[in-house]
């Protein structure tokens, strides 16, 4: 929901009442058997070019909503559609091919790079399985793509050790934009770096965005890093999304308690105005059995009877169709 031209556009995906839930095993002998209700009925869309970021505490979800597209996270229910093909139920092809136009940047890039195998197999492997490159086409491809993200030919046969955390990024993210993908879902791609290396990577993906015309899920707990790189903000709350908005809208004027709270922790820039800090209290719920009602209801200072009876809609705000909320008291 970027510009009333997007509006009149097919979503390049939309989410509808997704659900994913994992099952687990509990007591002494694991014959009770319970549910973690990871993403609970979320739904939303994303425009091409568009930047979504998604926020909330650890646990809320936001890395098994990203991952579920991606196919690594089984749906228990709900709709995901990918320029308008149903990604639900894929074959083995398909999900081969899906993996061409939709991939993942983790957290952890040394976790995702095989130790034994040199810059150029990591970041060419996808353009051999994929069939888009033989031979030297792919060490040409390969060149090409890690010379845009800051190498040269005297990095190819490095290993993943011999590279620094930004620097291993970089080579995740040119195995990823290899393949040209049209929609990157990045899972706290700087959450392990220093803050000049954060900006660094962050200023390449805003460049890289526009030149390969690519549409971004930014998933992160830094509330800095997600306004500076998103145009769009969907804050979670125990597997749900309690408000979605563009992102100047939720940081000047938050509607929900929680993303309130959430914003009170930034710091002032103005040391006349210190911020007004809210302390969020409690424990989150158990997503194993969350409560009746609104899943925020036990920690919220504005929570009133209503709250622990109904879960509230993630409905417009009535001045800003753009800009929505789930909870009753807006």
């Amino acid at each position: 929901m970027l510009m009333s031209k997007n509006m009149e556009e097919s979503p390049l995906l939309e989410i509808t009442n997704l659900h994913v839930h994992f099952p687990i095993s509990e007591g002494l002998l694991k014959k009770k058997h319970s549910v973690v209700k990871a993403v609970n009925d979320v739904s939303l869309s994303l425009q091409s070019g568009e930047i979504l970021g998604l926020v909330g505490e650890s646990g809320c979800g936001k890395t098994t909503l990203g991952s579920s597209v991606v196919g690594l996270s089984p749906i228990t229910s709900g709709q995901i559609r990918f320029k308008d093909k149903n990604l639900v139920g894929l074959s083995p092809k398909e999900s081969r091919e899906r993996a061409r136009h939709i991939q993942l940047l983790f957290q952890d890039p040394y976790s995702c790079l095989h130790p034994r195998k040199t810059v150029r197999d990591l970041v060419g492997v996808g353009l051999d399985i994929h069939e888009m490159a033989k031979g030297y086409e792919i060490d040409e491809q390969v060149l090409a793509m890690l010379e845009r993200v800051g190498f040269g030919i005297d990095h190819l046969y490095r290993y993943p050790h011999e590279f620094s955390g930004g620097q291993r990024q970089r080579i995740a993210l040119a195995r990823a934009l290899v393949l040209h993908p049209e929609l990157l879902i990045l899972d706290e791609p700087t959450s392990a770096l220093d803050v000049s290396v954060q900006a660094q990577i962050l200023n390449l993906l805003r460049e890289l965005r526009q030149e390969f015309s690519l549409t971004y899920i930014f998933i992160s707990h830094d509330l800095g890093v997600v306004h500076y790189i998103s145009n769009r903000i969907g804050v979670m709350y125990l597997g749900n999304i309690v408000e979605l908005g563009p992102t100047d809208d939720i940081f000047l004027h938050p509607l929900h308690p929680y993303s309130q709270i959430l914003l009170s922790s930034l710091p002032s820039i103005d040391p006349d105005k210190p911020p007004d800090r809210q302390v969020l209290k409690g424990d989150i719920p158990t997503p194993i059995d969350p409560p009746p009602g609104c899943p925020f209801a036990s920690r919220c200072p504005q929570m009133q009877g209503l709250c622990r009876q109904e879960k509230p809609p993630l409905v417009p705000h009535e001045d800003r169709a753009e800009h929505l909320s789930a909870c009753h008291f807006v």
